[in-house]
């Protein structure tokens, strides 16, 4: 019923910025919160910044990444700079979403994008 598509991503140096972009489309009355979350091999799914009633961040991305949300578009953007290498990951749109009024929220996830972060 939603789908959310990413774009963004790929390989860079430590030090230099990328930009992640996920659109939802599909049967959407409400966007409660869009956001992203990344894994790392190994590792759990964290989240990284979430915008809805609040904007959070990760402790480890506050101060270099920041999450804008355009409504009209149903988009979100992460803005990330100073990357590190540690920063590399899997990065994954997470929205929640209500299809009509009255219904419960939906969560939905993008298909993710690859972020490399190496010399």
């Amino acid at each position: 019923q939603v789908q959310l598509v990413e774009s963004g991503g790929g390989l860079v140096q430590p030090g230099e910025s990328l930009r992640l972009s996920c659109a939802a489309s599909g049967s959407i009355f409400n966007i409660n919160a869009m956001g992203w979350y990344r894994q790392a091999p190994g590792n759990q799914r964290e989240l990284v910044a979430a915008s809805g009633a609040q904007t959070i961040y990760a402790d480890s991305v506050k101060g270099r990444f920041t999450i804008s949300r355009d409504n009209a578009k149903s988009t979100v953007t992460l803005q990330m700079n100073s990357l590190k290498p540690e920063d590399t990951a899997v990065y994954y749109c997470h929205a929640v979403i209500v299809h009509t009024y009255g219904s419960g929220p939906s969560v939905y996830w993008g298909q993710g994008t690859q972020v490399t972060v190496s010399s």
